[in-house]
C-alpha cells in the first residue's frame, strides 16, 4: 500500500514563527532554538529556528520552510523576520505589529490582488498570523509597545521566477501566503487557487469578458492568430467545468475559450474535466460526430483506431478531400454545437459563451458565430492594457 504523502507548511507559518521567536528574543534577551504556534488549520507547528543575530534594538532570525510531499519550488527557502522596537512606541499606538517585506519578498504592482497596489506580497491570513504570534511574544514578555516586523526570504526573485508571481504583477520576490498554515500535498488544489487568482485580476482590472485555454498552444494560437496579448488571457488547465464556474461566481459577462480539438473534443462530450485520467472519449465523439454528418464505414473505423486527434482530423480531411466535400467542417461545427452548449448548461445561461477550436495540422477547424466579434470588441482594451 502506497505511504500517505507527508503534509507541510506554508510560507506565512515559516514567517509567523520566525517573527515569533525573533521577537521573543528581542523582548526577553533569551536565546530561542525552537518555537511553536498554531496554524489556522488548528495544528502545531515546531519550528526549529535558525540563523539568530541579536542587536540592541533588533533581533532576526529565520525558519527553513519544508512544503512536505507537495512539488513547491519554496521548498528549502529560508524565511527570516527581523523584529525591532519602533521609534518613540508607547502603549498607545493603534499599530502595535507594523508588517513590511525586505529582500526577496515580493512587491504588488497591480490591482486585484489580496493585497493592495504597492504593498509586500504577504496575504492577509500570513499577516494576521504574524501579528498574532508577535503580540502573544510581547504580552508574554510584559511589553506593551509597538513593534515592526520585517520578513525577507534570500533567493525569494529568483524562486519567484518559477511561479505566477511575474504573470501575476508581484515583482521583486515570491509571496507570504497561506490560508490554513499547512501545505496539503495537493497539487490541484493549488493550481485552481491560482486560476481563481488570475481570473479575480482581470475582474479588478475592469474587464468583462475572460478570455481562457487550457494551455500555452491555445494561447499562443490567440496570440498569432488574432495578436491577443497574453497578459488578457487565463491558463486553465484541464479545469473547464471549474473555471466556467469560477468564471460566472466572479460577475464577468462573457467567456471565450480557446483550445486544441484534443481538449474541446472532450467538453463535446460533456466532459469537464479533460485530464486524461479522468476520463478519454475522443474519437467516439468525433466518429459519433462524423456518423451524424454522413461519414462512410471506413472513416469512421478510421477516426475510431487513431491514437491522436491530430491524427483522426487528418482523416476527415483526406476524406473530405476525396470523397465527401465539407465532412471535415461539417463535423467540427458539429463538435462546436456541442461544446457551446455544454459550456452554456454549465453556466446555466448566464454568461455569453464563445469558443475557438484549432489542430496544429489544420489551424482553426471551428469558431462559434459570435467568436470573433467577442475578440474585435475586446481589441481596444488589450491595446490599453
Amino acid at each position: 500500500m502506497a505511504s500517505e504523502l507527508r503534509s507541510g507548511f506554508t510560507t506565512g507559518s515559516c514567517a509567523a514563527a520566525a517573527a515569533k521567536a525573533a521577537a521573543y528574543m528581542l523582548l526577553s534577551g533569551e536565546i530561542k532554538e525552537d518555537i511553536t504556534i498554531i496554524t489556522p488549520k488548528g495544528s502545531s507547528f515546531d519550528a526549529k529556528i535558525i540563523d539568530i543575530h541579536r542587536g540592541k534594538s533588533h533581533v532576526s532570525c529565520a525558519v527553513r520552510k519544508d512544503g512536505g510531499d507537495d512539488p513547491d519550488v519554496t521548498t528549502g527557502a529560508l524565511i527570516y523576520a527581523d523584529v525591532s522596537l519602533t521609534e518613540g512606541s508607547t502603549s498607545g499606538s493603534t499599530e502595535r505589529v507594523i508588517i513590511d517585506g525586505g529582500d526577496g519578498v515580493g512587491r504588488v504592482t497591480r490591482p486585484g490582488l489580496d493585497q493592495p497596489v504597492g504593498a509586500a506580497a504577504i496575504n492577509s491570513v500570513p499577516r494576521a498570523m504574524i501579528k498574532n504570534e508577535v503580540e502573544d511574544a510581547a504580552e508574554e514578555c510584559g511589553y506593551e509597545g509597538s513593534l515592526k516586523v520585517i520578513i525577507s526570504v534570500p533567493g525569494g526573485e529568483e524562486i519567484a521566477s518559477h511561479t505566477f508571481n511575474p504573470r501575476l504583477g508581484i515583482e521583486g520576490g515570491i509571496s507570504i501566503i497561506g490560508t490554513s498554515g499547512v501545505v496539503e500535498p495537493m497539487s490541484e488544489k493549488a493550481l485552481l487557487d491560482t486560476i481563481r487568482v488570475e481570473l479575480s485580476q482581470k475582474k479588478a482590472e475592469g474587464n468583462s469578458i475572460a478570455f481562457v485555454s487550457p494551455g500555452n498552444y491555445g494561447l499562443d494560437f490567440m496570440k498569432e492568430s488574432y495578436g491577443m496579448d497574453l497578459d488578457m488571457s487565463v491558463k486553465c488547465s484541464n479545469f473547464i467545468g471549474l473555471t466556467v464556474d469560477m468564471v460566472k461566481d466572479l460577475g464577468y459577462e462573457g467567456m471565450l475559450l480557446t483550445g486544441h480539438a484534443g481538449k474541446l473534443v472532450k467538453v463535446a462530450g460533456g466532459i469537464m474535466n479533460t485530464h486524461s485520467r479522468e476520463s478519454d472519449s475522443r474519437m467516439e465523439i468525433i466518429s459519433a460526430a462524423a456518423a451524424r454528418e454522413g461519414a462512410d464505414t471506413k472513416t469512421i473505423l478510421g477516426i475510431l483506431d487513431s491514437l491522436t486527434t491530430e491524427e483522426a482530423f487528418r482523416g476527415l480531411r483526406e476524406s473530405s478531400e476525396k470523397h465527401d466535400p465539407g465532412l471535415m467542417d461539417r463535423t467540427a461545427k458539429r463538435l462546436m454545437d456541442s461544446i457551446l452548449a455544454n459550456l452554456n448548461r454549465r453556466a446555466g445561461g448566464s454568461l455569453a459563451i464563445e469558443c475557438i477550436m484549432y489542430t496544429k495540422e489544420n489551424g482553426l477547424i471551428a469558431a462559434s458565430a459570435g467568436a470573433r466579434d467577442m475578440i474585435e470588441r475586446n481589441r481596444e482594451i488589450w491595446n490599453d492594457q
